[in-house]
């Protein structure tokens, strides 16, 4: 199970709003002054993710869950994703190739079955999305917001 945690935005008759923030391995290694990841990360937006959780326990504005995800569901999704256009993209362009006999036809059928196969899965995935098993599910929830209290050290001398 992979897990994450995320924020309430809104609850409503069993369906929680949570907004997961995106996260990258950016500042945790050594090599932060050569690294091209880091500069690519820095020039694209900082976004969060907001998605529909069930939830039958009523939640709160800004109460933190715990997601979870299997394994399994994360990988077929990467699977679908990534390999779908370049398997179409290698059998395409491999058919061109045998049945026109030109570099410029396998580049042609190379796209066309790069797309083809983007295509394919951005078909699929709803289908797959709707599966029980490839949705987030909430594992634990934390305290609601307005139950912490925090106090500081000049509070409590007074």
């Amino acid at each position: 199970m992979i897990k994450e945690w995320a924020t309430v935005i809104d609850w409503d008759n069993g369906m929680a709003q949570v907004s997961c923030d995106v996260k990258t391995s950016c500042n945790s290694c050594s090599s932060r002054a050569g690294c091209g990841t880091r500069v690519l990360n820095k020039l694209g937006p900082q976004t969060s993710h907001t998605i529909s959780v069930p939830s039958e326990q009523p939640l709160v504005a800004g109460q933190k869950v715990e997601l979870g995800i299997t394994e399994s569901s994360l990988l077929g999704s990467a699977m679908l994703v990534y390999m779908s256009p370049l398997l179409g993209l290698f059998v395409v362009a491999t058919l061109f190739q045998v049945l026109f006999g030109s570099d410029i036809a396998a580049l042609c059928g190379a796209i066309l079955g790069g797309v083809g196969g983007f295509l394919i899965a951005k078909g699929l995935s709803p289908r797959l999305a709707a599966r029980e098993t490839w949705q987030p599910v909430i594992l634990s929830v934390g305290l609601p917001p307005d139950l912490i209290r925090t106090t500081t050290s000049s509070e409590m001398s007074q």
